[in-house]
């Protein structure tokens, strides 16, 4: 298949400052296309090249094999943009900005010669607000008297009045909250559906892994890497964000596993000012790059602490899940077998000889002894690895754990599992049966409550929101998580631990009403929809 978007050698420079540095790649029709890079990378200006906003100094581009000249209109291509601030005319109202350049009216081919058709124009406004979730009180308000997220949310809506092959998306999510965050990922996978191509430029590794097919990565102005999503990790780009070797060999140093997105942030940090050292001190004398090459050393120290500490944890985890596995087969298939063989040899004294009715009785209460054993054998082997987790997965696994739970607690449980769900990697199927697990046995020994709500639905095809929603006591409102460990209590800890590995978010909310709302979204690799599996 011909690439709808070819790239080659794109070089932009600003007097003697590169900023892109021979940028080459393509994508496919129907293909999501993550742009990632720290401060500097040149990732913005890039986009504003793709968009024909800015003129290179040297490289080409192609567009359905047509070579584009800039400066050129993206719009008349078939090429959307959403632009990090909005582009809007402010002293336009709603519907003028969403079909600017794009007026419905008549004659309906023309593009100069055009009556625009307004009462049309609000309608489509309308709805397309309307599926954003946007609620805007008048369509003739300018837009200037509009929040950032709502003008944010314009420039997106404006992209869905035209007939795009291509959206170009740059950071929008930075003045969105997350209820928008999500229509915009969701938009997204409509696209890929509908054949529309999309680059998506972003630092949010969340959003990325979520819904891109690939990733591109650049670094001082140069394409470092270009990895399929499904085949690369957090550790894996967060060294290639930093500059430093994503193959470098992994030392066994162990650090506090809370420090980790902090000690990131600051590798990050670190790094800016490494490449502005760089740029102001590049005639500068051979102390000043000693200082540039030693600070450059802790950036890639930093990174191989955070990449330690999670290869670290993830072993833990994983040898910990074997030993339960492990555990719980030789107590099922062993000493739950051995127990019943020596009930069925008790029966058969009972019923083979005639024994005095005080030794009958005395039999009766050791088999019921044996029985309550078994069950409570098998309830510890359900706790140690869910049975039904290997051959049904994990909605069939926290559909048989709940029931048993709240028979169990005495507390009401609404369960809310996506139809959708189908089968994820071992690993996340358990860690996602560890949290909510986990998350209950909290609601069981804290909270109080009556019931619980939980739900496990999917935001984007890679990613899984599981939410686990209590009517119960809540907790204080000087709640710290970092100080569960000096008294004692893992449990949420080990909830964070487990998400962190898995590159997801944690949210713990106190609801105002009462009770608390535990929300963990978990990234994984990309379930096939219907549309993927008819091609």
């Amino acid at each position: 298949m011909e690439p709808l978007l070819r790239v080659i050698n794109l070089t932009k420079q600003f007097g003697n400052l590169p900023a892109v540095r021979q940028v080459s790649f393509d994508i496919q029709p129907g293909e999501v296309v993550g742009l990632a890079g720290s401060i500097g990378s040149g990732k913005s200006v890039l986009v504003m090249l793709l968009a024909g906003l800015y003129v290179p100094n040297e490289g080409s581009l192609f567009f359905d094999n047509k070579r584009l000249k800039w400066p050129y209109n993206a719009q008349r291509f078939g090429i959307g943009v959403i632009h990090q601030k909005p582009d809007l005319a402010d002293r336009l109202d709603v519907v003028a900005n969403m079909f600017l350049g794009n007026e419905t009216g008549w004659p309906a081919g023309s593009q100069w010669l055009k009556f625009p058709d307004q009462h049309k124009m609000e309608q489509e406004a309308g709805r397309i607000l309307a599926e954003l979730g946007v609620p805007i009180p008048s369509l003739r308000e300018k837009v200037s008297n509009l929040s950032s997220e709502e003008r944010q949310m314009i420039a997106i809506a404006r992209v869905l009045t035209q007939h795009v092959r291509l959206v170009i998306i740059d950071e929008p999510t930075i003045s969105l909250t997350y209820p928008y965050q999500q229509k915009l990922i969701n938009l997204i996978d409509v696209w890929r559906q509908k054949g529309v191509a999309v680059l998506f430029s972003s630092n949010n590794l969340e959003h990325l892994f979520a819904i891109t097919d690939r990733i591109i990565t650049l670094h001082q102005g140069r394409k470092v890497a270009e990895l399929k999503t499904d085949e690369t990790n957090r550790e894996t780009m967060v060294a290639y964000l930093v500059g430093t070797d994503a193959k470098h060999n992994v030392s066994s140093t162990i650090l506090d596993f809370d420090s980790y997105d902090r000690i990131r942030k600051q590798a990050e940090q670190l790094h800016y000012h490494q490449m502005l050292l760089e740029k102001d001190l590049a005639a500068q004398d051979t102390l000043n790059r000693q200082l540039i090459d030693e600070l450059a050393g802790h950036v890639q120290a930093l990174d191989q602490a955070n990449v330690a500490l999670q290869e670290a944890q993830r072993r833990l985890l994983s040898e910990g899940e074997q030993e339960r596995k492990h555990l719980a087969r030789e107590l099922h298939d062993q000493v739950i077998q051995d127990l019943l063989g020596v009930n069925y040899q008790l029966e058969s004294v009972e019923t083979e000889h005639k024994l005095p009715e005080v030794l009958v009785n005395e039999l009766g209460e050791i088999r019921l002894g044996i029985r309550e054993l078994v069950i409570d054998l098998r309830q510890i082997c359900g706790s140690l690895r869910p049975p039904t987790i290997d051959s049904l997965g994990l909605g069939a696994a926290i559909q048989s754990f709940t029931r048993e739970w709240a028979e169990r607690t005495g507390i009401g449980v609404v369960l809310n599992v996506d139809s959708k769900l189908g089968r994820l990697p071992e690993a996340t199927e358990l860690s996602i049966f560890r949290i909510v697990q986990e998350g209950l046995n909290n609601v069981w020994r804290h909270a109080k409550a009556s019931s619980v709500q939980i739900s496990v639905q999917h935001t984007s095809p890679r990613a899984l929101m599981v939410s686990i929603q209590d009517d119960g006591l809540g907790f204080s409102s000087d709640f710290d998580l970092n100080n569960l460990s000096k008294s004692g209590h893992f449990g949420l800890l080990g909830i964070s631990e487990r998400v962190a590995l898995l590159g997801g978010r944690m949210r713990l909310q106190r609801l105002p009403q009462g009770g608390s709302l535990l929300q963990v979204e978990i990234p994984h690799p990309r379930v096939p929809t219907e549309a993927d599996n008819a091609n």
